[in-house]
């Protein structure tokens, strides 16, 4: 989180030239960086899913504000950045296409966001006590529910494709 939180001030302080925070604070973000890597791995108790999600995200954030707020800066040519930020969107695009093929399609969060816009729009157009309204949310429990079960029954699926089973 910390790096997460870090990038958009180190872009900042790069382009506004202060190189000297700017590296002091790209040095404590690298340090973040070890130390929870190096607790992630000796203590078995302080790994977690999200943790895991989110290291590499702060890195292909870190990586791509640097890049982008140096390029522009004039540190970095061009053509150097975009086959960095390149790669990473093939990357982000391959999970994407990996969570594709493993999970079934997203009818879950449709269902959900309608439930958010009829329960938005019911005090505006008064049906705040409809039969409508009161469908959708068991129509949104079951989805739920079915939903969860399905990530559960494909998730095993997903490890397998991750470790080159198919």
């Amino acid at each position: 989180m910390a790096r997460i939180g870090l990038s958009p001030y180190l872009g900042y302080l790069i382009v506004e030239e202060n190189f000297n925070l700017a590296l002091g604070i790209f040095a404590l973000a690298g340090l973040t960086d070890l130390l929870d890597g190096y607790i992630a791995r000796n203590w078995a108790n302080q790994k977690s899913v999200l943790g895991s999600a989110l290291d590499p995200l702060a890195d292909k954030i870190l990586i791509s504000v640097l890049y982008i707020s140096l390029t522009y800066a004039g540190l970095l040519p061009v053509a150097l950045t975009a086959m960095v930020i390149l790669r990473d969107i093939v990357l982000i695009a391959a999970v994407f296409h990996i969570r594709y093929k493993t999970v079934p399609p997203p009818a879950n969060t449709a269902v959900q966001l309608v439930l958010v816009a009829a329960s938005l729009a019911a005090p505006v157009f008064h049906y705040i006590d409809s039969l409508f309204l009161q469908v959708l949310w068991y129509i949104t429990a079951f989805t739920t529910t079915a939903s969860a079960y399905s990530y559960y029954r494909y998730g095993k699926r997903t490890v397998d494709i991750l470790n080159h089973k198919n």
